[in-house]
C-alpha cells in the first residue's frame, strides 16, 4: 500500500518537525500538555518509516498510547531523541553483522569501487557512530529522566546536534587525509 500523495512541502515539514522536536516540546508543552504533543509526535515518525518498514508502523502510536494510558505522557514527550538515537543505534549496530555496514553503503554512491581498505575504514566509521547514539542516547535518557525542560531541550535541541555535526566534520576531514594517502 502506497502512502498518499501530499503536498510537496509535507515531508519537508514533518522533518523540520521531527528535528526541531525540543524546542516544539519547549512552546507547546505549557500550552498544549504533553498527551497531544505524544500523539503528534508518534503519527509523525509512523508516517515518516521507509516503505519497506512500514510494518512497524503500530509501535509508535501503541507506545504512545500505553505512556498516556501510564500517566507518564511527558516522559514519552521527552524519549523521542531516546528512541531516536537507539533506532539509529539498531541500523548502524546490524549492519555491523550484516554488510555492508551502513557507511559502506553511502560511501559506494560516489566511489562504487571502494577499496578493500576503504571498506574497513566505513567499518569503523559505522563503529564510531554507533558509540556516538549510544553516549548520545544515554545523555538524552539522562535529560528525559532527570533534568529540567530547559537543559533537556538545550542538550536535545542543539548540544546533540552540535556533537553529532562536530562527529560528521571531523570524519569527512579524516576520510579526506586517508583517501589521499591511498591514492599515493
Amino acid at each position: 500500500m502506497s502512502r498518499p500523495r501530499l503536498p510537496s512541502l509535507a515531508t519537508p515539514l514533518a522533518v523540520a518537525g521531527l528535528l526541531a522536536w525540543p524546542l516544539l516540546v519547549l512552546v507547546l508543552l505549557p500550552r498544549l500538555g504533553a498527551a497531544p504533543l505524544l500523539g503528534l509526535v508518534a503519527l509523525l515518525a509512523a508516517w515518516r518509516l521507509p516503505a519497506a518498514h512500514r510494518r512497524w508502523a503500530l509501535v509508535p502510536c501503541l507506545a504512545a498510547l500505553a505512556m498516556i494510558a501510564l500517566g507518564r505522557a511527558e516522559l514519552g514527550v521527552r524519549a523521542w531523541p531516546v528512541a531516536a538515537n537507539a533506532v539509529l543505534l539498531a541500523v548502524f549496530a546490524s549492519s555491523l553483522c550484516r554488510p555492508p555496514c551502513v557507511v559502506e553503503r553511502l560511501a559506494r554512491r560516489q566511489e562504487p569501487d571502494l577499496s578493500p581498505a576503504g571498506v574497513r575504514y566505513t567499518r569503523r566509521v559505522t563503529g564510531v557512530w554507533c558509540g556516538f547514539f549510544l553516549v548520545n542516547g544515554g545523555l538524552a535518557l539522562w535529560t528525559a529522566l532527570a533534568a529540567d525542560l530547559a537543559l533537556w531541550t538545550l542538550y536535545n535541541g542543539a548540544i546533540a546536534y552540535a556533537l553529532g555535526a562536530t562527529l560528521f566534520a571531523a570524519e569527512w576531514c579524516i576520510r579526506q587525509r586517508v583517501r589521499n594517502r591511498h591514492r599515493v
